[in-house]
């Protein structure tokens, strides 16, 4: 018979297992869950004008604002929590229900002061409508508590896969309908109503809400300080679009906010799904600081190697590939996005300090990076708002680097880190990123007038070609490392 303690080395041989089939799934889920909601999403951009994204940009302030209460920080605290019952499960519903129902008639009575605001009578019935939202959240962040807290992301990737499929299907029918600005309001809708029962189905977290609290501090506590943590993203995120939607017209802002949605596919879509993995690994090693700290190096190590060269690749190859993924009416998004791909380095370090420090119990120093990151940003924004979508730009690639730095002064002591380890993990593949974006644009000199597809595929082809080409040269240990991943060597 087995002993009933697990030994050291089964017990980080069975997390390692368990972090590694969690990353397979949930990215992997999350990679084909995007590219059919891509293959939608650039179907629709060239169908809807910028002006569409422009409306739909002024209604997501209110509504990003109102959803960093939703409760999701109570879910995570149910995840970080060491133990937890029926009671404690009845009870986040039941704050999440209050949450969110309260949430949904918050955004209906502000939807005509935010039209007040933008000067956009339009905008307080595309809010009214969004409202329906909050209705779905405690469906869905319930059962993404429970199945995230036993680290079966695998139920999770097949549910998000079909509500992906939906959410692309109501999409291309509204745009080949003539919805306009609509269709970017209804897929959403699907989306959310889709995740919520499948989630719900999957976890089997189908309860009576409890609205009984007593008992709940802790968990109420801990929600509370991640959503005042959430709260200052939300003022760094939504600064530009607050600010630029008062001074823009729908059209200018459409260009800014189209731009920003194609240079941060990678940490929007790609980051956050391992970084819900990464939380509860961390969580599970919370007091070993020393793992917690290999971890995290490590995290940055392998996604850097992605992301570097994904955003030095898009400011290389902004021209080609906005025409030919976007279209010619998008044109005036080329050099907005050539600068904010320089900025979205700083920004994926910056998202992936936050789980380890919550994991480790202290989100309040989310709080407070949060909180400087609002001031630094802002003042960045309202100075670079004078110069239209390009000095948009320009106020990230200034001011991100300086939050950037005042959030690894705070965060590093906590994970058990310095800025030197997290500058070796770095160096090999930010080296790789910027000898492979020097070739591209020697490459694109060099080549005769082209189509901008055939153009976009040999620097793509080049890039993919020199970056490879360096790693296996100059950075063997890299590419060893992710060579031992793959053939499931313990990850912790």
């Amino acid at each position: 018979m087995e002993s009933a303690a697990t030994p050291p080395n089964r017990e980080s041989e069975s997390l390692g297992s368990q972090v590694r089939s969690a990353i397979i799934w949930r990215s992997g889920s999350q990679i084909l869950a995007q590219l059919v909601q891509w293959a939608a999403t650039f179907l629709v951009i060239r169908i809807l004008d910028p002006h569409d994204y422009g409306l739909f940009a002024m209604t997501q302030v209110i509504l990003v604002l109102l959803n960093m209460l939703n409760g999701y920080g109570l879910a995570s605290g149910l995840i970080q929590a060491q133990v937890i019952g029926k009671r404690e499960i009845r009870q986040l519903l039941g704050m999440l229900v209050l949450l969110n129902f309260s949430l949904g008639a918050a955004q209906f009575l502000l939807a005509p002061l935010a039209a007040a605001y933008y000067r956009q009578p339009i905008v307080a019935d595309l809010l009214r409508v969004q409202a329906l939202l909050y209705l779905t959240t405690p469906f869905i962040a319930l059962p993404y508590a429970l199945l995230s807290r036993s680290m079966d992301f695998r139920m999770q990737a097949r549910v998000n896969i079909i509500a992906s499929f939906a959410s692309a299907s109501t999409a291309l029918t509204g745009a080949l309908l003539g919805f306009g600005v609509w269709t970017l309001i209804l897929a959403p809708l699907m989306l959310f109503t889709v995740r919520a029962v499948g989630m719900t189905i999957a976890a089997k977290s189908l309860v009576w809400p409890s609205f009984d609290f007593r008992g709940a501090g802790t968990l109420a506590k801990y929600g509370g300080v991640m959503a005042a943590g959430q709260l200052f993203w939300f003022f760094q995120s939504q600064a530009d679009v607050f600010i630029a939607g008062r001074h823009f017209t729908p059209h200018m802002l459409g260009i800014y906010t189209t731009s920003l949605f194609l240079t941060q596919i990678f940490v929007s879509k790609f980051v956050p799904p391992l970084n819900e993995v990464a939380f509860s690994a961390y969580a599970r090693i919370q007091h070993d600081t020393e793992a917690v700290a290999t971890a995290f190096a490590r995290s940055v190590r392998i996604i850097m190697i992605a992301a570097l060269p994904f955003y030095f690749g898009l400011a290389a190859t902004a021209e080609p590939l906005v025409l030919t993924v976007l279209g010619d009416k998008w044109r005036e998004t080329i050099p907005v996005v050539h600068l904010l791909a320089l900025a979205m380095p700083f920004m994926t370090l910056q998202v992936l300090l936050q789980p380890a420090c919550d994991a480790r119990g202290r989100p309040g120093i989310g709080v407070r990076n949060g909180a400087a990151g609002s001031v630094v940003l802002a003042i960045a924004f309202l100075v670079g708002v004078h110069w239209g979508p390009a000095g948009l730009a320009m106020a990230w690639i200034v001011a991100y680097p300086i939050y950037l730095g005042i959030s690894l002064w705070r965060s590093l002591p906590v994970i058990g880190t310095n800025i030197r380890v997290i500058a070796d993990a770095i160096a090999p593949a930010l080296l790789a990123a910027l000898v492979m974006a020097l070739g591209v644009v020697m490459v694109d000199h060099l080549l005769p007038p082209l189509h901008p597809l055939p153009r976009l595929a040999i620097l793509i082809a080049a890039g993919g070609t020199i970056y490879g080409s360096w790693l296996l040269l100059f950075a063997r240990q890299v590419v060893g490392e992710l060579i031992a991943i793959v053939r499931k060597q313990p990850l912790v």
